[in-house]
């Protein structure tokens, strides 16, 4: 059965509720529990208007969240969005509620003139891969996309 859950666009405000999702998000990437790392990075991003915080609320608590960071297309001279995060608590999953977050942020982007969105994704994800495409994110067959580790 679906949840009932509101979409909140978040600000510094929402950060202590929001922190404890993103904590369990870096956790389930394998990262240490941080909760205090996660505030203050949240609240850098939020108040520095670095990255745009959507939060999914069901009965007045977060159960999930996606991140958006602004980016710029230098060939067609626009503006893009990086959906860098999106994560449901277990409990709260195939539920519609990371669906709704992608409507949201997907909308929000068109609302703010973006080109497109962009995201990235663990190649063993399938779950997320499934929502992504179902929602019609096209696998990107053009590029192959490379980091540079600049800290051991």
């Amino acid at each position: 059965m679906p949840a009932d859950h509101e979409i909140i666009h978040a600000t510094v405000d929402d950060i202590e509720a929001v922190a404890p999702i993103f904590d369990q998000y870096r956790v389930w990437y394998r990262m240490k529990s941080d909760l205090a790392g996660s505030r203050h990075f949240l609240t850098q991003r939020l108040q520095n208007n670095e990255s745009v915080v959507f939060i999914a609320v069901v009965d007045n608590m977060p159960v999930a969240f996606t991140q958006l960071y602004p980016l710029f297309s230098s060939v067609s001279m626009e503006p893009v969005w990086l959906l860098n995060d999106l994560f449901v608590s277990e409990p709260y999953r195939k539920q519609g509620i990371g669906r709704a977050l992608l409507e949201t942020a997907a909308q929000f982007g068109r609302e703010t003139g973006a080109l497109r969105m962009e995201l990235a994704t663990e190649i063993r994800n399938f779950a997320a891969q499934t929502l992504y495409e179902s929602q019609s994110w096209q696998k990107d067959e053009t590029f192959i996309h490379y980091s540079l580790p600049l800290v051991d």
